[in-house]
Formats: structure tokens, C-alpha cells, sequence
């Protein structure tokens, strides 16, 4: 090893903690700051079906709130529910509902006013496929808006839906190809699906996340794209997105965590030992993992055996979401009924 390579060993690898979901940020805020208010941000929680299904309400309304929590100025809605990946019908329904209901209050769409929706991500990587699998199942009109019936008009809006693929597969940035569709399409709004990443295991596949911020492809794989944006594309955008993997050093530090918290409870109060498990602090113990971990795994990202199944379910909710948000005549009963239309 020569002298610049034992300078560049010698140099500690620093990780941060990177979660895509403002939930998140304004957790490991609060926890930073100790204090669950701060200037900029506001936050309101719902719950619904018994409780099943929690519903987080995250808005950033300035710039000093933008940098605080590290997400830009906007709205972000979070459904959370372990029935997500099961086969709950009834939950899927209800979460599907509150989506399309939120969306509406995100934006307000005229009688004809014309959707591209954009579903990003690698359709053959099962967790990167979940925006692909989505626009599959998007009843789309707007190749037919010239010859719909009298009586369907205004039940439905143009709708048009791509799926771009990712640069290693094209090898053209994801929004090049999204603005050159733009460009020709002239939407009146751009929704984009795409995979996220998350801070907590449990979140993962569990959490759907709805912002008016515009997305980063490639945040649930590590590999941060140039950003779909209202400035980038000339378009308002909806982003929906899922946190389908996890990193290695998320995965060891939630189970340190647990572990921890363990040999808290069995050590005796007031020894120097207990007062090292509690006071040592969540970002430190993320570091030193992450530092340790480095070396061998790289950047690994985990995700659970069961994940085609799960993807299928999640690609449905979200589409049934946006059918009954993008079209008018189409409402909670039709659950299902145009995902192979």
C-alpha cells in the first residue's frame, strides 16, 4: 500500500442516515431537537379503519422548515398498515379511498384535464418495479377521449401512461425522456410512482407516501437520479412512492435496537454500563454500524422473500387509488374491476 492508499484508508467512512419519507425526517428531527414542534413544519395524525391504517400529514411551509427537515417546500401524506402485505381486500379497499380522497386535496383537477402518469423504475428488478407494475394497471383514455359514448363523457379524463425504464437499461436520464413526453402530451398534471427507501424495517412495504414535491428516481435503490419536478418538467406533479428495500445497516441497527433495549431491562439501574445502553444516541450507534459494515457489504440493500407477492398488492392499491382520483365515474365499488381493463 503506498502512501496516498494508507492516507485514503485512514479516512473514516461517514454514513447519514437517508430516508425518503418525511415522516422519517421529522422523527429523527424531533428526536435531534427534543421537541416534536418546530418552526415551518406541521404535522397532523389520523387513524382509520380501527386503527389499521395510520394516516401522517407532513407540511413544509418555509424555508427554514425545508432545511430542517430536508425535504423541499410542500405536502406529505403517509399511509401506514402492516395489511399491506397481506391479502386484506377490506384494508386495500380503504386504503385506496383515503389515497384517491388526499390526492384530491392535493390537487384540483378540471372536468377535461389530461394526466400522464409515470411509472419509474427497472420493470425487471422485482422491488425497482413497482412504478412499471402500476402503469399496467392504469385504465388509460386518452387514445380514445375523441370517441367515448355521451354518456361517458365526464366520467373519465384523458389518461396516458409511460414507463421509462432506468438509465442502465436506456441510458438516458429518466427525466429527459419524461419531458419530451411532456412536451408533446401537454399534461395538466404528472403523477409519478416510483420505490423509495426507508430509515425503518417496518416500513418497508408497508408505507405508501403521496407528496406534491416531485420525485428522485432510483431513492429506494441508492442511486439518486436528476429529479421530476414541477421546474423540471413544466408540469404539476403528484409523486407516490413505497419503501420496498432496506440497507444492511438499517436492517443491523433495528435489530441492535432491540437488543439494546433487552439488555437495558436486565442490567442494574445506575451502573455505568446502563447509563452507556441509554444515552447511546441513535445517529452514533447508526455510524458505527454503518462503519463497521462498510468494508463487506457495501451498499447492500435487503428485501423480504415474499416481495413479488407483495409488489403485486402494492401496484394494485396504488392503481385503484389513482383510477378512482383520475376518473370520475369511477368509484369505490369498481374496486379492482379495471386493473386488466
Amino acid at each position: 500500500m503506498n502512501k496516498e492508499e494508507q492516507k485514503e484508508s485512514e479516512i473514516p467512512y461517514h454514513f447519514s442516515v437517508r430516508t425518503d419519507l418525511a415522516v422519517e425526517a421529522n422523527e429523527l428531527l424531533a428526536d435531534e431537537q427534543e421537541t416534536s414542534e418546530y418552526d415551518g413544519i406541521d404535522v397532523s395524525e389520523e387513524e382509520h379503519l380501527d386503527k389499521k391504517i395510520k394516516l401522517t400529514w407532513v407540511k413544509v411551509s418555509s424555508e427554514n422548515g425545508a432545511k430542517a427537515l430536508g425535504k423541499p417546500i410542500g405536502n406529505y401524506i403517509t399511509l401506514e398498515s402492516d395489511a399491506m402485505k397481506e391479502n386484506d381486500l377490506e384494508t386495500h379497499e380503504e386504503i385506496a379511498k383515503i389515497l384517491a380522497q388526499k390526492m384530491g386535496k392535493l390537487v384540483q383537477l378540471k372536468k377535461n384535464a389530461v394526466i400522464l402518469v409515470v411509472g419509474l423504475g427497472n420493470w425487471n428488478v422485482t422491488p425497482d418495479a413497482l412504478g412499471p407494475k402500476v402503469v399496467s394497471k392504469i385504465l388509460v383514455t386518452r387514445h380514445i377521449a375523441d370517441s367515448l359514448p355521451e354518456d361517458l363523457e365526464g366520467n373519465v379524463r384523458p389518461v396516458s401512461a409511460i414507463a421509462p425504464g432506468v438509465m442502465g437499461l436506456t441510458g438516458i436520464e429518466t427525466v429527459e425522456i419524461v419531458r419530451g413526453v411532456v412536451d408533446r402530451v401537454k399534461p395538466d398534471l404528472v403523477v409519478a410512482i416510483d420505490a423509495l427507501a426507508a430509515r425503518r424495517t417496518s416500513r418497508i412495504n408497508a408505507t405508501i407516501q403521496m407528496s406534491d414535491t416531485g420525485v428522485n428516481p432510483g431513492s429506494g435503490v441508492g442511486n439518486r437520479r436528476l429529479g421530476l419536478n414541477e421546474e423540471t418538467l413544466g408540469a404539476p406533479i403528484i409523486a407516490i412512492g413505497v419503501p420496498t428495500v432496506v440497507d444492511a445497516a438499517t436492517l443491523v441497527n433495528d435489530t441492535m435496537d432491540r437488543m439494546l433495549a433487552s439488555m437495558a431491562q436486565q442490567a442494574p439501574k445506575g451502573t455505568e454500563f446502563y447509563q452507556m445502553l441509554i444515552n447511546l444516541a441513535d445517529e452514533e450507534k447508526y455510524q458505527l454500524i454503518a462503519e463497521i459494515l462498510n468494508p463487506y457489504t457495501g451498499n447492500m440493500f435487503v428485501t423480504p422473500k415474499e416481495v413479488d407477492a407483495v409488489i403485486e398488492r402494492l401496484a394494485g392499491i396504488i392503481a385503484n387509488a389513482l383510477n378512482m382520483a383520475l376518473h370520475p365515474g369511477i368509484r369505490a365499488e369498481n374496486f379492482n374491476r379495471y386493473l386488466d381493463a
